[in-house]
């Protein structure tokens, strides 16, 4: 709760999110020069070490002054490892502390050349259409056009009351389950994100479930590519049953769209639903870095909108599919 306007919100989380990043900066300098300190104290101890053994080699020194010697320079190397691994382990403590209080609701980064698609391809070539009845409860069909074409990078939204059979729609053409009469041919890798974002295997970390998508990805790889979805260090590694709403959110959203190959053809089941501000705005900024095909059903008209819709299609359990004028 926050007993304040919206937009002082998003000023106070701007504010404590900008100081998060300056500890980040700040903890990081310190494992930096930590892990300085730590290798020119390795350097020192090997440089004296050397002079020591010549010295016992050379039997300048009587033997059991050297063996003194050589027994007290272990145990001072042996503490001084000691205190600067301890020195750089608190300084990577304090590094996972501010990484963890920075915010997760920074930009996704999602740029995706193997998704592109040629502006002619067909993409999906649905016939039949109107020989289906769309909602179990509606024996009406006959209603609509007789198919629907998809070519290039279009993006099409998907309208329409609940329960018109928008789902059976995009599960259809996902290959998942196909009503009768209808006809669906893919020219295109399709990826589809269910309503429920329940394609993760909650037994795996994030970085498991997107190994999974993309076996011959390596762990490098997936990392750094999850590290553009904000699962960063150990994130990454966190169990995908332990996530909350926004954070299952992106890591399903990675798991698609990092899969191989690469799905050319987006599909979208009210991807808005129980999202946060953010989370809307994360999406936005990764469908403005996808460049394939685009097929979303959704009520949220203002983030249609900003999704760069090109088509307006209308499903309506008595009058079946049809496209609209979005105005």
């Amino acid at each position: 709760m926050y007993g304040g306007t919206l937009a002082a919100y998003e000023e106070l989380l701007a504010t404590e999110q900008a100081a998060a990043e300056r500890a980040v900066t700040a903890a990081s300098a310190d494992v930096r020069r930590e892990q300085r300190d730590l290798a020119d104290a390795q350097v020192k101890q090997a440089r004296r070490d050397r002079q020591g053994h010549k010295a016992a080699v050379s039997g300048s020194l009587p033997r059991i002054v050297a063996n003194a010697r050589r027994v007290a320079a272990l145990q001072t190397a042996g503490r001084s490892r000691a205190l600067h691994s301890e020195r750089l382990q608190a300084a990577r403590d304090r590094l996972a502390e501010a990484e963890e209080a920075v915010r997760g609701d920074a930009g996704i980064r999602v740029e995706l050349p193997a998704t592109a698609v040629p502006a002619g391809r067909t993409v999906v070539n649905l016939t039949g259409l109107a020989e289906v009845a769309w909602h179990p409860a509606s024996a009406v069909a006959g209603a609509g056009p007789a198919g629907l074409i998809m070519r290039g990078p279009e993006r099409i939204a998907l309208v329409g009351p609940n329960g018109a059979g928008k789902t059976i729609l995009l599960r259809a053409i996902a290959g998942l389950a196909v009503p009768p009469g209808l006809q669906v041919r893919r020219g295109a890798v399709v990826g589809y994100l269910p309503q429920r974002l329940d394609i993760l295997d909650d037994s795996l970390s994030v970085v498991d479930n997107v190994r999974a998508a993309a076996p011959a990805a390596s762990v490098n790889e997936v990392r750094a590519s999850l590290a553009r979805f904000l699962f960063r260090g150990e994130r990454a590694e966190r169990g995908a049953g332990l996530l909350s709403g926004g954070e299952r959110f992106r890591a399903v959203l990675a798991a698609l769209l990092l899969a191989r190959p690469a799905p050319q053809l987006l599909l979208l089941d009210e991807p808005t639903n129980n999202l946060d501000m953010a989370s809307v705005r994360q999406l936005s900024q990764a469908l403005e870095g996808y460049r394939g095909a685009l097929l979303v059903a959704s009520h949220d008209v203002p983030f249609l909108r900003s999704a760069g819709m090109s088509r307006w299609l209308r499903l309506d359990r008595d009058a079946g599919l049809a496209e609209i004028d979005p105005q």
